[in-house]
């Protein structure tokens, strides 16, 4: 089964109902609470430098790291952090396991990944 189709099926998936992130999602928050910013303050924080475009951080990703995160962004949300803004990035593998990871939003460094 190729990326694409992989990629269709989850969201098919998602929109039916039958996988539920919601208290995935709950229990992220709980553990580290953020903010996020919304589209015109993602912008304005584009534009200052304060953040790396989502574009930039996704090439990265695709190229490989030293954590070995590798596969296509499903969702972002840019927010801030303990430390300033983090990229919360939804990424599915190619091998179908969809992992969050959490990537500063200046450097692109990936923080942490699962």
């Amino acid at each position: 089964m190729n990326r694409a189709r992989i990629a269709a099926a989850f969201a098919a998936c998602l929109a039916a109902g039958t996988i539920v992130l919601g208290p995935l999602e709950a229990a992220a928050a709980d553990r580290s609470p953020r903010a996020c910013l919304g589209k015109a303050e993602q912008r304005a924080a584009v534009a200052a430098r304060r953040a790396l475009p989502l574009g930039q951080v996704r090439n990265n990703l695709n190229l490989g790291n030293r954590k070995g995160v590798r596969g296509d962004v499903i969702s972002a949300r840019l927010c801030t952090g303990q430390h300033g803004l983090v990229y919360v990035l939804t990424v599915l593998a190619r091998n179908g396991k969809v992992s969050r990871v959490t990537v500063d939003a200046a450097t692109g460094a990936v923080l942490r990944g699962r």
